[in-house]
């Protein structure tokens, strides 16, 4: 299965990368200055590429592809990079490192990686729109409201807010669960929903799609806390330790790392028991769910 999985993940995020290196604003001599290479720096490179891989492969287990939401699995992408720049900043989680190279604010300033974030978050809208050239208007309006619900008040920066308001209190399950489905459940969801959505996928297979990203999303961030107590600097590619010096609301403070894996794995198991009712298209989603929960970076 993990050859498997790799295979496909090798063919599908280079065409991802394509993709993306073609969105993205290129430096020239026009103005502004800095402002395309710090976009580009922020997004292009290392990176796992889950969630642009989740919304091509919740296409094809309903019967579409990558090639057929591209513009908006790349523009989760983006809107992903605009999250992981603002939360790198001095004064939010203050990293200065991240996939492996300083973060964009200790390479560009904070001043260009606040500009860069929002820029990449308007870009991503943009890339939305374009995605009507390809799609019924009706399935792609349906996506901007579910990506729009993902990434505000109710969805990521909600979450956002409730993890740095978190710091240092205590720790119970409520507040914990509502981090994680914001903060990092929200945009999974939404990149699973997407690609179904734009694939035509029935009402069944998307409340199926639905009840495996919100497994999946909480699987993912549970693992996260894991490998940010456990994991290696130079397999993760940013610092380590950070949750517990920040005093985070985290699966592992709040239930210990074993119970926390145990969680995570039940997790995973919720999702796989959720695509019950699909034939081997889906496999791919099988496959991310195999590795999210195996995974050490």
């Amino acid at each position: 299965m993990q050859g498997l999985f790799e295979a496909y993940a090798r063919e599908r995020v280079a065409r991802i990368e394509q993709a993306l290196e073609s969105y993205l604003p290129t430096a020239t001599s026009r103005l502004p200055r800095i402002l395309p290479e710090a976009m580009r720096y922020a997004v292009l490179g290392q990176g796992k590429r889950l969630r642009p891989l989740l919304c091509g492969a919740a296409a094809e287990a309903v019967g579409g592809s990558l090639e057929q939401v591209l513009p908006t699995a790349c523009a989760i992408e983006l809107i992903h990079a605009f999250s992981l720049v603002h939360d790198d900043l001095p004064a939010l989680d203050n990293d200065e490192l991240r996939r492996g190279k300083p973060t964009v604010w200790k390479q560009y300033g904070e001043a260009m990686a606040i500009l860069a974030g929002d820029a990449l978050l308007v870009h991503a809208f943009g890339l939305l729109a374009r995605q009507a050239e390809q799609s019924p208007m009706e399935r792609v309006l349906q996506t901007l409201r579910l990506l729009c619900d993902a990434v505000g008040i109710d969805g990521m920066v909600g979450g956002q807010v409730e993890d740095i308001l978190s710091e240092g209190e205590p720790v119970d399950a409520e507040k914990l669960a509502y981090i994680h489905t914001h903060k990092t459940g929200a945009l999974i969801r939404a990149s699973v929903l997407s690609g179904a959505i734009l694939a035509g996928a029935s009402e069944s297979q998307r409340a199926a799609l639905d009840a495996y990203s919100q497994s999946l999303g909480l699987a993912f961030q549970i693992v996260d806390d894991i490998l940010n107590e456990t994991g290696d600097p130079q397999r993760l590619g940013k610092s380590a330790g950070t949750d517990r010096a920040h005093q985070k609301a985290t699966y592992p403070r709040l239930y210990g790392l074993e119970t926390a894996r145990r969680h995570a794995h039940e997790a995973i198991q919720r999702a796989l028991d959720s695509l019950h009712g699909f034939d081997a298209a889906a496999d791919p989603l099988r496959w991310i769910a195999q590795f999210t929960v195996e995974r050490d970076f």
